[in-house]
């Protein structure tokens, strides 16, 4: 599948994991985790896939990805 999908991993001292945020899917806060970064993102991707399975399962329209502006981005 090739969905373009937001996916927001931060570390969180507290649980000392990257926890990750789906932010198109918004039906929690977190949505997996991992012990480094490059499993975290991992484990999201099985995510949007399984939400992904299960929308389509029960008829129900796929949420929009978020995307990026398409103009530069100024930095001061």
């Amino acid at each position: 599948m090739n969905y373009h999908y937001s996916m927001v991993i931060q570390w969180s001292e507290e649980d000392r994991l990257f926890l990750v945020h789906l932010p198109e899917f918004p039906w929690q806060q977190f949505h997996t985790h991992g012990r480094t970064y490059e499993e975290a993102a991992k484990n999201g991707q099985q995510v949007i896939e399984t939400f992904i399975e299960m929308l389509k399962e029960e008829n129900k329209p796929l949420p929009e990805p978020r995307m990026l502006p398409t103009k530069p981005l100024l930095v001061a």
